[in-house]
């Protein structure tokens, strides 16, 4: 396989990640946010995945997207209400298919680890519960900056206040603003928080809003790009980085 360009370009200015980063592990191939599909994913090809960190009601940072636990695992309720004794016994895996079932709910040093042993990076997004951004940034960038083993992090949230938590508590860690739409305030927002990126929904990216954000300094990408036009519509506008599900199609 040859080397992306892109990559190499990117990693000369200084911004370490792959151009292509899979969504949740592995997209849709395998359970989202657990080991499974992080496997899955990295045996695509990919060296980059997007994550969502959340905290147990005694300040385990794991995985998992929703604020509630039924989607993705045997469980019920709020996930925030919950001590990690009784998520870490949770099934995150039967849903997906028989081939994953007994996959638990990672802790996100476990994911860490699993990173760094295969010179992968990661996006953690915090995903705190209503009412609990601040806890939940400055626990996640508690267990970022303990790892034992560091590696390239882009760390992202929908939450301002999470991640200004972050910022204080690890100053050092890149960090990302997402976004759904470019609402009015949003530079100044991204700027205040000290963002190198943002990242925003694949529909949201125009030839002005890229010039806009790109003539900021700022690092440009999106989520969740799953169809060829769309990529390469935005490959065209110059983007830094994609998030993928189809992680079978888009070869990194």
């Amino acid at each position: 396989m040859s080397a992306d360009p892109r990559r190499a370009a990117a990693a000369a200015a200084g911004w370490p990640y792959p151009f292509w980063i899979a969504h949740r592990g592995a997209g849709r191939l395998g359970p989202e946010n657990t080991l499974a599909a992080f496997a899955i994913g990295h045996a695509c090809g990919y060296r980059m995945f997007e994550c969502d960190a959340r905290l147990s009601a005694d300040g385990e940072v794991f995985l998992l997207h929703d604020d509630r636990l039924e989607r993705t695992t045997n469980g019920t309720g709020d996930a925030v209400s919950q001590p990690w004794s009784a998520l870490a016994g949770l099934d995150a895996g039967a849903w997906h298919g028989e081939a994953f079932v007994g996959e638990r709910l990672p802790r996100l040093a476990e994911v860490i680890d699993f990173c760094a042993a295969r010179g992968c990076s990661l996006n953690v997004e915090i995903k705190p519960a209503p009412g609990d951004a601040a806890r939940n940034g400055r626990r996640v960038a508690e267990v970022l900056a303990a790892a034992r083993h560091p590696l390239p992090v882009l760390l992202s949230s929908f939450a301002p206040a999470a991640l200004a938590a972050a910022a204080e508590t690890a100053p050092g860690l890149t960090r990302g603003l997402l976004l759904e739409t470019f609402s009015a305030g949003w530079m100044d927002e991204a700027r205040r928080l000290g963002c190198v990126a943002v990242i925003a929904a694949c529909a949201a990216w125009t030839t002005a809003t890229a010039a806009q954000a790109g003539a900021a300094g700022l690092r440009r990408l999106a989520y969740t790009v799953n169809d060829d036009a769309e990529a390469e519509r935005l490959r065209a506008l110059g983007l830094d980085g994609l998030i993928t599900d189809r992680v079978d199609h888009f070869r990194p």
